[in-house]
């Protein structure tokens, strides 16, 4: 219902001034992809499919007043059927020449490619890194204050974001209440650095097997299963992330950690480093990833008052709801991208996936996008 009140009030906002300019445009990414003998990654099989990863959107604009701006994004994904949905619904006040303040459904700014995430046009590689940028806070219903200004040479670019969050994931429904991001960019000239900090109240609800697990422990430790449940817990993310692009040449890195430090949530670190060359229309790259969240089982010393035979008895418990969430791989991807016309790229991509807990995690992809903008 929320959402429906904000798509009512952005459109009644889109078309009441009669004379104001209505701006249409849009993107689409057609990926196909195929995985090596039975291998499955990103959600592609040894089967060819063309839907996973395709998507297609339409952006409306309009200038309400001098510095009133309404946009909404509508998008339809291939692996959801292709159903309309609005990813972005906003107003936007410009109060001056350096701030803006923005309120409604707004992208997290919480990658160096949030804002130009699904745009595959304005990227080098297909999609960018799985294991970081796969989060479900990417959107935020709420608000978000832009300042950007100059410092000598450089350019300083700042975004403070406030909201909530709600997403499935595992099965499950993973909320986010009091969401804090604020985000610090600076640029000179071909360098660019950035930092980004936030927090929010957690709650993941909706996954049986979980539930199911907690409730054994509850039977024999109600403060351990209210200690691993994440339920109104703070979580935190962090990063850094560096580019350098000299025009013929670029490399771009950056490092994330997630926590949520009392609940079953094992921590999660991500990192990737590209780098690539442009020579005229084409632009070959190779990415190297790493994703871990392979840490120690949480919760143990809840255990060391019971018997030995009784901690014998939840050790499979405490760790079972915990190691389905852990991970640990790197993949190694190389692309290239051949600019067709001014507004139509081409690529193709082989990714190798290394699964450091389980060989059956091991991939290779071969993926092949159109990626244009109108």
């Amino acid at each position: 219902m929320k959402n429906l009140y904000l798509a009512t009030g952005l459109a009644m906002a889109l078309v009441q001034p009669a004379s104001a300019e209505v701006r249409i445009n849009g993107f689409a990414n057609l990926v196909g992809g195929i995985t090596s003998s039975d291998d499955s990654l990103y959600g592609f099989s040894d089967e060819i499919d063309f839907s996973e990863q395709s998507l297609f959107a339409l952006q409306v604009s309009s200038n309400v007043s001098d510095k009133l701006t309404a946009t909404a994004q509508l998008l339809a994904r291939g692996n959801e059927d292709f159903d309309v949905e609005f990813e972005w619904a906003y107003l936007s006040y410009q109060v001056n020449d350096k701030v803006a303040i923005t309120a409604g459904r707004v992208r997290t700014p919480l990658f160096r490619y949030s804002a130009s995430l699904d745009v595959g046009y304005s990227q080098h590689w297909i999609s960018a890194p799985n294991g970081m940028y796969n989060v479900p806070a990417n959107n935020l219903d709420g608000i978000r204050i832009d300042y950007s200004t100059f410092q000598g040479d450089w350019e300083i670019y700042l975004q403070g974001a406030y909201g909530t969050f709600s997403n499935p994931v595992f099965g499950g429904d993973f909320e986010g209440k009091n969401t804090f991001v604020l985000t610090a960019e600076a640029t000179y000239d071909w360098f660019k650095v950035r930092g980004v900090y936030g927090v929010a109240k957690s709650t993941l609800s909706g996954i049986a097997e979980a539930e199911a697990a907690l409730q054994a422990i509850s039977t024999a430790s109600q403060p351990l299963a209210e200690y691993l449940r994440l339920d109104d817990d703070t979580s935190t993310f962090s990063g850094v992330g560096i580019d350098i692009d000299h025009f013929t040449w670029f490399i771009g890195s950056e490092y994330t950690l997630i926590d949520i430090e009392d609940s079953f949530f094992s921590e999660q670190t991500a990192f990737y480093v590209t780098a690539g060359i442009r020579r005229g229309k084409w632009t070959p790259a190779v990415t190297y990833e790493t994703f871990d969240s392979n840490n120690d089982i949480k919760g143990l010393s809840f255990l060391t008052p019971f018997p030995a035979p009784v901690q014998q008895a939840l050790l499979p418990a405490v760790a079972g709801v915990q190691v389905v969430n852990m991970s640990e791989y790197d993949i190694l991807s190389a692309s290239v991208r051949y600019d067709l016309e001014a507004n139509i790229a081409l690529k193709a991509e082989l990714t190798k996936r290394n699964d450091d807990l389980d060989s059956q995690g091991d991939a290779t992809l071969l993926r092949f996008a159109v990626n244009y903008v109108f």
